[in-house]
């Protein structure tokens, strides 16, 4: 039974328990459901409350931050995008690798904290981080980087781009906001071999 909404239902855990990794013997016991953990895991991202003012029926805080973690420095949510992702898009009728993506990025404010991953960003004038990402034409994320907000959108276009577009064969055209034009749309055009347009454009 579902004690939140937030709380996975049967058909969504069988879709992500394949890519669940089991620890190993060097690893902390599992001693709590993994079901369970991501649903606390859930109820955090959607309540925003800190780790530590999680109900009491969900596993202890410190276990699910653990285990949130490991899955975050290992991939786990990535796959699990990707898979997901690749999911709809074949249901929806479509190929899974896209032929098309959308480039956009955004300024988020930080404290005063976070050495060289923070900076300043002159042309919203606030102390910040960046983060850059690719989708699908349905708005489905393909990959996220997130760095000091100093660096200018030409060169974080780079950045995004070149881990990701070898895995990406199909991908053949660009919506890009106004940010990427001249040095980071040059780039893409000269060195992937993308056509790019301006973004706002509307497409059948």
């Amino acid at each position: 039974m579902r004690r939140y909404t937030t709380d996975l239902s049967d058909a969504e855990w069988e879709c992500i328990e394949p890519y669940v990794r089991s620890p190993n013997r060097r690893e902390r016991p599992q001693i709590h459901i993994l079901r369970h953990v991501f649903d606390a895991v859930f109820y955090v991202l959607k309540s925003g409350c800190a780790w530590r003012l999680l109900p009491r029926d969900f596993p202890p805080w410190r276990a699910v931050d653990y285990w949130f973690r490991n899955w975050r420095i290992e991939g786990t949510f990535e796959r699990l995008n990707a898979a997901l992702r690749d999911l709809l898009r074949e249901l929806s009728g479509r190929n899974a690798q896209l032929s098309a993506g959308k480039v956009d990025s955004q300024s988020a404010k930080t404290t005063g904290v976070g050495g060289e991953g923070r900076g300043y960003d002159g042309g919203k004038k606030v102390s910040s981080r960046k983060r850059h990402l690719l989708a699908d034409t349905e708005g489905l994320v393909l990959k996220v980087k997130v760095h000091s907000a100093k660096v200018p959108d030409q060169d974080g276009i780079r950045l995004l781009l070149e881990p990701v577009c070898e895995h990406l064969p199909r991908l053949s055209h660009l919506w890009v906001d106004a940010g990427y034009q001249d040095r980071g749309k040059e780039w893409a055009e000269q060195e992937l071999g993308l056509t790019s347009t301006a973004s706002g454009i509307r497409t059948k």
